[in-house]
């Protein structure tokens, strides 16, 4: 099974580094997986505003093949200013409605303090329910006190919750296999 690790902002490390951690626990959930990381970071962004997929640039068409050649993703987020960044909803706006659709999901977001701790929730789920993703139900936040200067999670509780994510995802994966994707076709 093909897992895409999306690192959702074009700046800092955190976000990066709890994919970092979560890769370890899914890899240790299951050895089934062949995960690829795709950083927003490494790619020339183009604003979507509604021409066919083919109309954007290399980057933005490869990104498009990526998420619809996965069969399953981890979403990593920071929250800039209240809200996920509007580089990943500016790749969200270019995918097919049906590019990600019962295929499972997991989300892992951070942010400076507890302030922001439901945007995944509020935001970034309702997204993902539009795909019809499989959307995990335990979601992880952290902030800034979770890490250490070299931007390791060092709050075992952290730890904990990103090992019961990487376990849940593992099981909705299970779960994927047996759904027909046929409906892309039909729909």
């Amino acid at each position: 099974m093909k897992v895409l690790f999306v690192d959702g902002t074009i700046i800092g490390s955190k976000t990066g580094a709890m994919l970092d951690t979560v890769e370890e626990y899914v890899k240790e959930a299951s050895g089934d997986f062949q995960i690829e990381r795709m950083n927003l970071a490494d790619y020339d962004h183009q604003f979507v505003d509604g021409r066919p997929s083919e109309q954007y640039n290399e980057d933005m068409q490869k990104m498009v093949r990526k998420f619809e050649e996965a069969d399953a993703y981890i979403i990593a987020t920071p929250i800039f200013q209240g809200s996920i960044p509007g580089v990943l909803k500016n790749a969200f706006d270019l995918l097919h409605p049906h590019a990600m659709r019962y295929k499972p999901v997991s989300i892992v977001a951070n942010g400076g303090t507890y302030q922001h701790h439901l945007v995944p929730e509020f935001q970034l789920k309702p997204i993902l329910d539009y795909f019809r993703c499989l959307v995990t139900p335990n979601f992880v936040y952290t902030h800034s006190g979770h890490f250490d200067q070299d931007n390791r999670i060092i709050d075992e509780d952290v730890h904990n919750r990103l090992r019961e994510l990487a376990r849940v995802f593992a099981k909705y994966t299970e779960m994927s296999q047996d759904l027909s994707k046929d409906v892309l076709d039909a729909n």
